[in-house]
């Protein structure tokens, strides 16, 4: 059954389609000209070396974002007067300690703590910088 559309009803549609229609061309590849070859698209390295240390980049990362993150709550606690002195005492030990074991594990795969904080781009960076 074929439905009749006046004029006036498919305008709009008809101008969704050019717009559509506009942006699909406008997203084809640009042809590069023959004197400028296209450049060769990047290329991630990976070879086993390189994946091992991006790796251990990433969960060293992870582990600082966490350190960081308890090191907050624990502060937190601390100004509400929920922990107890032994309580402070210890999970200040705990932190210090993480981040020594942390910062040894940086220094012998060449790294630094500032190394591990990522760039998110517009977001920017994972880490709050260190005061």
């Amino acid at each position: 059954m074929e439905t009749f559309r006046s004029p006036e009803a498919s305008a709009p549609l008809d101008r969704a389609g050019t717009a559509l229609n506009d942006a699909f061309r406008l997203l084809q590849a640009t042809p590069t000209p023959a004197d400028h070859p296209p450049r060769p698209a990047r290329r991630l390295r990976t070879d086993h070396e390189s994946v091992e240390e991006d790796l251990l980049k990433l969960v060293l990362t992870i582990v600082e974002l966490l350190r960081q993150l308890i090191e907050r709550q624990a502060l937190r606690r601390v100004d509400a007067g929920d922990l107890t002195d032994d309580q402070e005492e210890e999970l200040g030990a705990t932190l210090m300690a993480l981040h020594d074991a942390l910062s040894d594990l940086c220094a012998e795969h060449g790294y630094t703590l500032r190394d591990l904080n990522l760039d998110l781009g517009p977001l920017g960076p994972l880490l709050p910088r260190a005061d």
